[in-house]
């Protein structure tokens, strides 16, 4: 380039700067700079059962993506499923004294008086897919006996016909915890549109794949004309499939379960591995969750004194509903969801 063309394009960029307006004020409609201003600066601490699982994972990339784009922060605290660290942690962060706290609670009572500490503190809790005694102010998540209708239809519909038996097997998680109790009702209440069915047992692996393992095996012995077993977790239902599988009945046991929705659902769904699947739909939840916590940083109510729920809808997964986008990633969350 000559130095006259250089002189000539350098006075055009600064006669252009001259005339360009600077930016105007953000305009406000009414809500928008009010809003904004709620949410930059403010502090979420975030307590799932552990960091090491997808859900947790895509929970936190929807907070975290939010987060950024309107400048307030999400603080993870990881008690790695041990009870006694999540107490502790609840209790350092009511001394921290954040806006919001979201907690993963692991039962219903051990984290019950803590929760009540962080509302009479001032503080708001958020609990996903499972409440404790002490009722948030808001709840995220899963209906577990809405889950157990789902599959507890879908197995009615294809037991007790076509040469199949109506003899139908359970494994449910803890036996105790509200998520299993609340899902076996559900499938009791789905089954019985079926006078066929004929549940031959119910039993617990307490969230374990081996656990669920041994009792499918044993219960294929027990009954080598078991139509369908449900299992109450797709974690869990790993043990369940290997069992079928290893006795040579996959495609004549058929097996549902429930979980988050991640890809690996979908791929099992696909290759025959679960021939039903009622996705909680976790992306959608991390969406819920956003909502939850914005609307609580934007308000100045008591902490616990207008309790509500946000329940996710349940999606039933099978290999002739598949579609392209049924199942998710944390990547796809962390890029695109919240």
């Amino acid at each position: 380039m000559s130095k006259t063309r250089k002189c000539l394009t350098a006075a055009l960029c600064i006669a252009t700067s001259l005339v360009t307006p600077a930016l105007a004020e953000r305009p406000d409609d009414g809500l928008s700079v009010k809003s904004y201003a709620a949410l930059a600066g403010k502090k979420i601490v975030y307590m799932p059962l552990a960091m090491s699982y997808d859900i947790a994972q895509a929970w936190n990339a929807g907070l975290q993506r939010e987060a950024e784009r309107l400048g307030y922060q999400v603080i993870v605290r990881d008690p790695n499923w041990i009870t006694d660290n999540f107490v502790q942690g609840l209790q350092a962060a009511i001394r921290e004294k954040p806006d919001v706290i979201v907690i993963q609670p692991p039962d219903t009572t051990s984290l019950s008086r803590v929760v009540r500490k962080a509302q009479d503190a001032g503080i708001r809790v958020v609990q996903i897919n499972q409440m404790t005694t002490a009722i948030p102010d808001i709840f995220v998540g899963t209906d577990f006996y809405s889950v157990g209708v789902e599959n507890g239809k879908v197995v009615a519909n294809a037991c007790g016909k076509g040469g199949r038996s109506g003899k139908v097997a359970i494994i449910t998680g803890a036996a105790t915890a509200p998520a299993s109790i609340n899902q076996v009702a559900g499938i009791m209440d789905g089954l019985a549109g079926n006078t066929t069915i004929e549940v031959v047992a119910t039993q617990a692996a307490d969230w374990d794949p081996s656990k669920s393992n041994a009792i499918a095996s044993t219960l294929i012995k027990q009954h080598p004309d078991l139509c369908a077993i449900i299992d109450a977790w797709d974690g869990q239902a790993t043990g369940a499939a290997s069992a079928i599988a290893n006795a040579g009945m996959k495609g004549k046991i058929i097996l549902a379960t429930e979980g988050g929705g991640e890809q690996a659902a979908c791929t099992k769904v696909k290759d025959g591995t679960y021939d039903f699947y009622v996705s909680m739909d976790t992306a959608n939840q991390a969406r819920d969750l956003n909502a939850a916590v914005k609307m609580l940083m934007q308000t100045d109510y008591k902490a616990g004194s207008m309790p509500f729920a946000l329940y996710s809808r349940n999606k039933v997964l099978s290999a002739d509903s598949l579609r392209a986008d049924s199942c998710w990633t944390v990547d796809d969350i962390r890029q695109h969801g919240g």
